[in-house]
């Protein structure tokens, strides 16, 4: 598939699944403009060698004001057809990351406050827990606040900018497990390391989550014409949802 089909196909899945968020997002060349200054903006990823699988894609909050955040993240997808891989890749995206700067933009989703973390607010969008027999992962992950469990590791790498993303990639079966934490599309391996030492469940059948993190700075300029500014803190709403194989 040529880059121009990639990205067509790209930003038909994201119109789509913004939609889903009621996030109204459309076409402006290779970007997608949302709602006031956001828009969403996608770049070649073949970190892997793994070829149509893999989407980068960019979640910007102010567009055109050059030190504004933008929330890069990469995700992977599944099928039998490079459209149905880009396609449940770019579900994956906003399932998680996207729902967490949808959180942040508007106030909505799971905000809190830890101790561990001093001068960071936590936007936490939901889960996707996906494979097989998915329900001891599902559960591990719903009883925990995994930003506080990692602060140690994470706070050092964070970078003086006003939001930080941090993506958790976790699971696998017994024997044979993975546990990746992104900071800013970076992976951070002493992070990596606590995540995998932790006890979430390893059974005998494959089985994976990932989450994605907002560290917000404590006095954050988050309000974007057209979206309302988010409050300090909610309840937790629509935090987990699961894959869809």
């Amino acid at each position: 598939m040529r880059p121009e089909e990639r990205l067509a196909v790209i930003q038909r899945a994201a119109v789509r699944e913004l939609a889903r968020l009621g996030q109204e997002f459309t076409a402006d060349g290779p970007l997608l403009r949302g709602p006031g200054t956001t828009a969403v903006a996608f770049r070649e990823h073949d970190e892997h060698g793994t070829g149509g699988g893999h989407v980068d894609l960019g979640y910007v909050l102010r567009l055109g004001q050059g030190d504004a955040p933008v929330i890069w993240d990469c995700a992977a997808g599944v099928g039998g057809t490079e459209v149905e891989r880009l396609d449940s890749a770019v579900r994956m995206w906003a399932g998680t990351t996207a729902s967490a700067v949808v959180g942040l933009l508007t106030g909505g989703g799971d905000h809190y406050d830890a101790p561990e973390l001093p001068g960071w607010h936590v936007v936490q969008g939901p889960a996707a827990v996906f494979g097989v027999d998915t329900d001891p992962l599902f559960d591990w992950v719903a009883e925990r606040d995994l930003g506080p469990v990692l602060a140690a590791a994470v706070l050092p790498e964070l970078a003086e900018r006003q939001v930080n993303g941090v993506k958790l990639f976790f699971g696998g079966k017994a024997g044979d497990d993975v546990a990746e934490v992104r900071i800013n599309g970076t992976v951070c391996e002493s992070a990596s390391t606590t995540l995998r030492a932790l006890d979430w469940p390893r059974g005998e059948r494959l089985c994976w989550a990932r989450l994605f993190l907002l560290l917000v700075a404590e006095h954050p300029v988050t309000e974007t014409p057209g979206q309302a500014e988010p409050p300090p803190r909610r309840g937790r709403l629509g935090r987990w949802w699961r894959g869809r194989r």
